[in-house]
């Protein structure tokens, strides 16, 4: 997961998290980590001991300020960490390590889940609305750009989904797949770079009753899979590969990779706080150019007809998320985006 940035939706200037290298042995400081933690974690209902409505404002007035917030002159004994670094620790596997050794220490001690990105509700929303577009795909509906998904439950989608093959790439503690489960997927894979991570969410899914959910240690700008699958989850991997020091060229690995994961008709589905709808869609532009570039001077070298489409075409994104006023403009602080792999 990473830092809010309050920005309307539809903006069409695309802005990069700024990022501040980090040392490894500077990542598993206590101190450090609890004061990144703080700055940006939503607590949910599954383990928090605060008020959730506050927790929330809490957090999105702090993942706000995490980008923006401006040189303090105030000094104290403690010196406070700087924005761009805490930001920066995101972005790094030895963070994460240390984080779900927290969480499952909490799990074994006290059975909370621990965090749940961007709260339960956006969860419940992505998982909902995401059912709904598969059932209107397996049925031969596009949601065009105006409409939206409009698909409702039905006993024939409830079959249809029992044949879509998923994964979540970053799955951190799980939840978002025990979520899909619930709505009638069962064919449910998901990995994590963190094997802490992978037996927090190994662990939850059995306690829950989800012991068919596949859990593997993958880093999927490395990844080993082999397989490719219908429907591919994003919920906050994208957000904190961004947000390591060598994010714009982790980006360009994230893409590389996920193409082989989805399936030719298949669909990836990105939910982010620190890029709105119009930035994901162009940079999945920018990457089909790249492609298509790429292929033309393969082509080209082989004296080839060169004839490539665009891998992956925008097909739709939620609209029910709140919204908030910036700069004359409604935005969302959310956006889940839609993508069709050609």
């Amino acid at each position: 997961m990473a830092g809010i940035r309050l920005q309307p939706e539809d903006s069409d200037v695309s802005q990069q998290g700024r990022a501040v290298a980090v040392s490894a042995t500077d990542l598993v400081s206590d101190d450090d980590r609890s004061v990144a933690a703080d700055s940006w974690s939503i607590k949910s209902e599954y383990g928090s001991t605060l008020d959730d409505d506050q927790r929330h404002a809490d957090a999105a007035e702090a993942l706000s300020n995490v980008n923006f917030r401006a040189a303090s002159d105030y000094s104290s004994d403690k010196d406070e960490p700087d924005a761009e670094a805490v930001t920066s620790m995101l972005g790094f596997q030895s963070y994460w390590d240390a984080a779900y050794t927290d969480e499952l220490t909490n799990f074994h001690e006290h059975g909370h889940a621990g965090e749940v990105w961007f709260g339960v509700d956006v969860m419940e929303v992505v998982a909902s609305w995401t059912k709904a577009l598969c059932i209107d795909i397996s049925q031969g509906r596009i949601p065009n750009h105006v409409d939206g998904v409009k698909a409702g439950a039905s006993e024939l989608g409830d079959k249809l989904l029992s044949s879509w093959s998923v994964l979540d790439i970053g799955t951190g503690n799980g939840l978002l797949l025990q979520e899909l489960a619930k709505q009638g997927f069962s064919d449910l894979t998901g990995t994590d770079y963190s094997e802490r991570a992978i037996n927090l969410a190994q662990s939850l899914a059995n306690r829950d009753g989800f012991s068919n959910i596949k859990f593997l240690v993958d880093d999927v700008l490395e990844t080993k899979l082999e397989q490719e699958f219908q429907l591919v989850m994003d919920k906050g991997t994208l957000d904190a590969i961004g947000l390591h020091p060598d994010g714009p060229v982790k980006r360009m690995m994230y893409w590389d990779s996920v193409v082989k994961l989805v399936a030719p008709g298949g669909i990836l589905v990105i939910t982010s706080c620190n890029s709105t709808k119009d930035e994901l869609v162009q940079e999945v532009e920018s990457f089909n150019q790249r492609k298509i570039a790429a292929a033309q001077e393969l082509d080209e070298a082989k004296n080839e007809e060169s004839q490539r489409d665009p891998l992956f075409q925008y097909v739709n994104h939620v609209r029910t998320y709140p919204t908030f006023m910036f700069g004359g403009s409604v935005g969302s602080r959310v956006a889940t985006v839609a993508f069709l792999r050609k």
